[in-house]
């Protein structure tokens, strides 16, 4: 049974179809982001799966019940939800921002202050700082993560997100966006996330909803919408920045038949103990970052290591990563 399922939702703001004909299922556990040009229904869409906006037509159901069988405020408090205004209360706290959820739910005090305590310390908020500090004495991005903190309180399964980090500067963005991934609270969480930011995209979703004028162009892991478009939209879509969403589409797993020599291994006990292999699930983006920063030289080129087994790994220098990288692009689009 999947965490959220939507049947051919439909919603019209007078003669505009907002959303039309819109299904789709998320498993437990899974990221699903919904990407797409402004105006193309993805905060409508979202918008319908905790009912702050109700669908003309359709429905949606919560590990198989349907939204409408019970009372809005109930659903919504099962639910986390992040938006891009953040929507702190400016006369309360960052500590009583982060408890409004489970003081509704009637949690205990003390449980409800060490989850606050915890979640602040998570994301980089030490408590003993900022419990005490109020929204407008915190940067855009503490107040973003305040935010997210809030709606992890009541450790809900489900985390709606409405363009997140959407109104901060790029390096904020990138980093929080990296923590957010890395955060271990959201890994078992089933999420969907509003964003425009292809990048953002391909980074955090399991599988990607790419909308148009309120209609599904594609519904997919973000390698097959990039190496299999569905129609001219998604591949036009993608084409500006077709070589960086590669990189961060296709993982090390990928190209490890394309390199050569295939039978170059090393035990891992003898490539030194501060190094640590990287995991054949690492992508091509952020192996190539970790060259750019690797300490390791071996035949005077810098060199990462990558776990083929167990007890196993094989090098890799610039070069052989982007060769076995052009390789294993063309055997994946063949295989289309």
């Amino acid at each position: 049974m999947p965490a959220i399922e939507a049947r051919n939702l439909t919603k019209h703001y007078g003669s505009h179809a907002a959303v039309q004909d819109v299904s789709f299922r998320v498993e437990a556990g899974q990221t699903l982001v919904l990407l797409g040009p402004s105006g193309c229904g993805k905060t409508t869409l979202l918008r319908m799966l905790n009912r702050l906006v109700e669908p003309d037509s359709g429905a949606v159901l919560i590990n198989g019940q349907d939204a409408r069988s019970q009372p809005a405020e109930r659903l919504r408090r099962g639910m986390g939800y992040v938006i891009q205004q953040v929507g702190l209360l400016p006369h309360y706290t960052v500590a009583e921002n982060v408890a409004v959820v489970p003081r509704l739910l009637g949690h205990a005090p003390a449980i409800v202050a060490a989850r606050t305590e915890e979640l602040l310390a998570r994301l980089h908020l030490p408590p003993e700082r900022f419990a005490g500090q109020y929204p407008h004495q915190l940067s855009g991005g503490q107040q973003q993560r305040v935010g997210l903190a809030r709606a992890l309180a009541a450790d809900p399964p489900i985390i709606l997100l409405d363009e997140p980090f959407g109104a901060l500067d790029p390096i904020t963005r990138a980093s929080i966006r990296r923590e957010f991934r890395e955060l271990p609270e959201l890994r078992r969480k089933t999420m969907v996330l509003v964003t425009h930011d292809v990048t953002e995209a391909f980074e955090l979703a399991d599988q990607i909803m790419l909308l148009d004028a309120g209609r599904v162009q594609q519904l997919g892991p973000p390698r097959a919408l990039l190496l299999r478009p569905a129609n001219n939209f998604v591949r036009r879509f993608f084409a500006a920045e077709q070589l960086a969403l590669q990189l961060r589409a296709l993982r090390l797993e990928d190209v490890l038949a394309e390199l050569q020599p295939a039978g170059e291994a090393h035990a891992i006990s003898s490539i030194g103990s501060d190094t640590k292999p990287l995991s054949s699930t690492a992508s091509i983006h952020d192996t190539l970052e970790q060259l750019s920063d690797s300490p390791t030289v071996v035949s005077g080129e810098p060199t990462v290591w990558v776990r083929v087994s167990e007890t196993t790994a094989r090098p890799l220098t610039h070069a052989t990563l982007m060769a076995a990288f052009g390789r294993a692009l063309r055997r994946l689009a063949s295989e289309g």
